[in-house]
């Protein structure tokens, strides 16, 4: 037996998986095996597990050591992972050290290639003792295509666009949106400035590649990139039709901040 087949909230956790990346393909915003996901478990997991195999990390993450994640596998496809999640996903425990990982469930599948940037996130989420217990980074057409343009890359700039374009994006992504300029997929310079801007979003694009959430469920940092793309796809109609859109203005932003108690940081 698995196992998901033995743990039910697991297997529920693994459903959802399943869900969410059937959606990520049916939106085209997962072209081959574009985007991952990943979600700390370790309040899920109980007992030990016999390592299928054990990789080093390219640095310590001590404030996670110990913890476990179910991690998409490297190479994998969302549409596969729909279909059979567990045959393209993961489950690792890091050590007591935190400088390495061993994979203990169900296959040795290697993880997904940003799992660097996905541990930093998860650890820094420990340190903040903050609810977020899910990553899911993904490349939604309209807002990698909003990363192209220069003007949209300063701060607070795209965040504050996106927010005008319908009311829903103010109250369901309330502390807007980071951006995080180039740098190499994968890479440990890509997971700090991710780090570095989720301490004041939740949501952060990376130029020229896609977009990043955190929550305390994969349902929910779904529909933080799915109402950050919706307010995208408004814009960019809009400029089809040959205006630029007038959006929500500051007094409006506003009274829907404090109709709804949300937080003032910048956009």
């Amino acid at each position: 037996m698995s196992i998901v087949d033995r743990n039910s909230r697991l297997a529920a956790l693994v459903d959802e998986l399943s869900e969410v990346a059937l959606y990520l393909w049916q939106r085209g915003w997962a072209e081959r095996n574009g985007g991952n996901i990943s979600a700390n478990i370790t309040d899920m997991l109980d007992g030990d597990y016999t390592p299928l195999s054990t990789f080093p990390l390219p640095r310590p993450f001590p404030a996670i050591a110990g913890c476990a994640f179910l991690v998409t596998g490297t190479g994998k496809r969302m549409r596969d992972i729909a279909r059979q999640p567990m045959n393209n996903a993961v489950v690792l425990r890091l050590h007591p050290s935190g400088n390495a990982y061993d994979l203990v469930a169900d296959y040795p599948i290697p993880p997904t290639s940003e799992l660097p940037a996905h541990l930093a996130i998860h650890e820094q989420a420990s340190l903040r003792h903050s609810p977020a217990k899910v990553v899911c980074h993904t490349h939604p057409t309209e807002l990698v295509a909003l990363t192209h343009h220069r003007r949209f890359l300063q701060p607070g700039a795209l965040g504050r666009l996106l927010w005008s374009m319908i009311p829903e994006t103010r109250i369901i992504v309330p502390r807007g949106v980071g951006i995080v300029p180039y740098e190499l997929p994968g890479s440990l310079a890509l997971a700090n400035a991710t780090v570095k801007a989720l301490e004041y979003h939740d949501v952060v694009l990376w130029e020229k590649h896609g977009c990043l959430a955190t929550g305390d469920s994969l349902a929910e940092t779904f529909d933080a990139i799915d109402t950050l793309a919706k307010s995208a796809a408004i814009y960019l109609a809009a400029l089809s039709a040959g205006q630029e859109p007038e959006g929500l203005s500051d007094q409006q932003l506003d009274d829907l901040a404090a109709a709804f108690h949300l937080p003032t940081s910048p956009a």
